[in-house]
């Protein structure tokens, strides 16, 4: 029997659909081609296969997806691994806070930052370069956003390039798209 999950954890949950995701087996040319599956691809995620019942829009979602959270240039993987973070706290993502905290602990070995978070959600205080990312990420996460000029400023003065820092909305924005759409497509269960 699955038990929804509620509480923020690195123990990434397994995401349940409420809709039947496309079976690989029967799924059209244009679905397939959406997943980008190959013969020794099976590793499609039960949200991706979901996702694929729009093939259009999720052809361009996940190359989009890709450019944002795994570009060369601009914004460390741990940084934006944070930004994700924060806009998945605020969006009360229990599944995508999950993910993307352990991404995080994963490029900067820093458990601390993430249990700090997890135990104090947005009032938490971590050193002066990572809070200013996590609250401008919470800040431009909320609706409407509260993110200010001095929040942008802040980025600047802890010494975040504008590439840098467009990276970061970037980052946040896509997961307060994501966000949304795991909560109205399913559910985060433990077995």
């Amino acid at each position: 029997m699955s038990e929804v999950v509620h509480a923020f954890t690195t123990q990434v949950p397994r995401w349940q659909p409420y809709v039947t995701p496309v079976d690989l087996e029967t799924a059209t040319d244009e679905q397939r081609e959406a997943m980008q599956v190959t013969p020794s691809n099976k590793g499609i995620s039960a949200y991706v296969l979901t996702l694929a019942h729009d093939p259009e829009s999720l052809a361009v979602r996940s190359p989009l997806f890709n450019l944002i959270m795994y570009g060369k240039d601009g914004l460390s993987p741990g940084e934006r691994e944070l930004g994700a973070t924060a806009a998945s706290v605020v969006n009360r993502c229990v599944y995508c806070a999950a993910v993307h905290a352990s991404r995080f602990i994963s490029h900067t070995k820093r458990t601390d930052v993430i249990d700090a978070i997890f135990a104090d959600g947005l009032d938490a205080e971590l050193d002066e370069h990572l809070q200013t990312i996590f609250d401008f990420s919470a800040h431009l996460s909320t609706t409407p956003p509260q993110a200010t000029h001095a929040d942008a400023q802040a980025l600047a003065d802890v010494g975040l390039s504008e590439l840098e820092s467009l990276d970061l909305v970037l980052s946040s924005a896509i997961f307060g798209w994501a966000n949304r759409l795991m909560h109205t497509l399913g559910e985060p269960v433990k077995d």
